[in-house]
């Protein structure tokens, strides 16, 4: 079991009706159909003839969305029928063309439109609303500070600028998250979390980058800014998290889409049957990705800079890859370049002498550290020399209340707080990110409750 060649493992059912081995039957078989075949009832049908980039990304959110979707070519019955339906509603027809619930079908959308038609706009929210809290990011850390924002009583709001789950929803098998002994997939945590939240009333937006932030005076609400929208609150979580480094190999970036894939894109794994795949990165998040390519692929190939995986992984995951015959790890190595006809084809690799090596490839997954999404953050907020929130301890004296520093997630702005991977010092796990989110929520209580105490200025 610790070597990873159990997949599942139960107890004896302890009676005829024992709920806890049929739920665990249920999930295990739930959690194999989702990654290994189609749904058999779609709730998105794609129409597309070729493989494009385009294609690759929409199928990407809506997996990591937890979304049943199928994709059809133009010549079946059901890719027939969308085509017929957008032609009637006088819509253009450009693949791929995207049916969406109840929605008339959508030629080449973006994420972002996308996302709209999924989740609404936060005009919706109405003129003059002003959220009690405003979460940016749906991380663990955001979902967190989400339900339980929600669940005391806050009127919440989440704004999130990709899929809901953030970098932890694109891994295939959490093993090491409390209170889950058969592991989870991040997808399914983060929908089980989305589900949670919107139970007691949270608001998500989707795929809407936010562009700014403007902090309030003392006493007002901060106001967000998106493409479009502004949405005020009166207390702001900062969950927005990190982004994978980029390569930077002009040849792999065209590619991107194409058999190059930046994180895990469960996605594509179904597509590497058979074929020769590489991973790179040496984190937990790569270490998922490959037991997960694993199942698929012929071999997977882990491309790290170091000497090894200790430094960087978890002792479970590289107890079960040094047992998985399919997977091997190449120590300082690095992608040099990479090319193809209309997809990723051959990889070129720099190995520990500099000698360059030309491989097959049927996939390259780029997990490659740690970048803080702090670009929207204005300059009241403090950085560390690394760009990642500052908080606590860490804030710089001048903004500390006299010798008194500021609530341990609290930043350089009052009513403005930070959890997760985007904070400094933070874990970089999924535990203490849900951790920090939750604790946000009783420095937000107390932040509006002095807000609340403080006298009205005259007129």
């Amino acid at each position: 079991m610790s070597t990873g060649r159990v997949d599942l493992s139960l107890v004896i059912p302890r009676g005829v009706r024992d709920e806890e081995f049929h739920n665990a039957i249920t999930e295990s078989l739930s959690d194999w159909g989702w990654t290994t075949g189609g749904p058999v009832v779609d709730v998105v049908q794609i129409v597309a003839d070729d493989e494009t980039a385009e294609l690759g990304a929409l199928r990407d959110f809506l997996d990591r969305m937890g979304i049943p979707t199928r994709v059809y070519p133009s010549t079946h019955p059901a890719g027939k029928d969308v085509v017929a339906r957008a032609i009637s509603a006088g819509r253009p027809v450009e693949q791929p063309l995207v049916a969406a619930f109840d929605h008339d079908p959508i030629s080449r959308p973006s994420i972002g439109k996308l996302g709209r038609v999924m989740f609404g706009d936060p005009d919706a929210l109405g003129d003059g609303y002003v959220a009690d809290l405003a979460v940016i990011g749906a991380g663990p850390a955001g979902l967190a500070a989400a339900v339980y924002g929600a669940s005391e009583g806050l009127s919440t709001v989440v704004l999130e600028s990709e899929a809901i789950g953030g970098q932890a929803g694109t891994s295939s098998m959490i093993r090491n998250y409390l209170g889950f002994p058969r592991g989870i997939s991040g997808m399914r945590l983060a929908q089980r979390a989305r589900f949670q939240a919107s139970r007691f009333g949270a608001r998500f937006f989707a795929a809407r980058p936010v562009e700014g932030l403007v902090p309030g005076l003392p006493g007002e609400p901060h106001t967000i800014r998106l493409e479009g929208f502004e949405v005020r609150a009166r207390s702001v979580v900062i969950a927005s998290g990190v982004s994978y480094r980029r390569l930077g190999v002009p040849a792999i970036e065209d590619l991107v889409g194409l058999g190059v894939n930046y994180g895990a894109a469960m996605s594509a794994a179904r597509s590497c049957a058979g074929t020769d795949v590489f991973v790179v990165g040496g984190g937990n998040s790569a270490g998922q990705a490959a037991m997960h390519l694993s199942r698929f692929a012929r071999s997977v190939s882990i491309l790290i800079r170091r000497e090894s995986l200790h430094e960087t992984m978890s002792d479970y995951l590289i107890r079960e890859i040094e047992a998985n015959p399919r997977i091997v790890v190449r120590p300082r190595t690095e992608v040099v370049d990479g090319g193809g006809g209309t997809r990723l084809e051959w990889l070129k690799l720099k190995g520990p002498d500099g000698e360059l090596t030309k491989v097959h490839a049927g996939g390259l997954f780029l997990l490659l550290g740690a970048k803080p999404c702090v670009d929207w953050i204005p300059d009241v907020v403090g950085l560390d020399e690394r760009g990642f929130v500052l908080t606590g301890r860490d804030v710089p004296p001048e903004h500390w209340d006299g010798d008194v520093p500021p609530a341990a997630l609290a930043t350089t702005v009052p009513g403005v707080f930070a959890a997760g991977d985007v904070r400094s010092g933070s874990m970089k796990r999924v535990a203490s990110a849900s951790g920090e989110g939750a604790a946000a929520v009783p420095l937000v209580h107390a932040y509006l409750d002095a807000c609340a105490a403080e006298p009205v200025p005259s007129a």
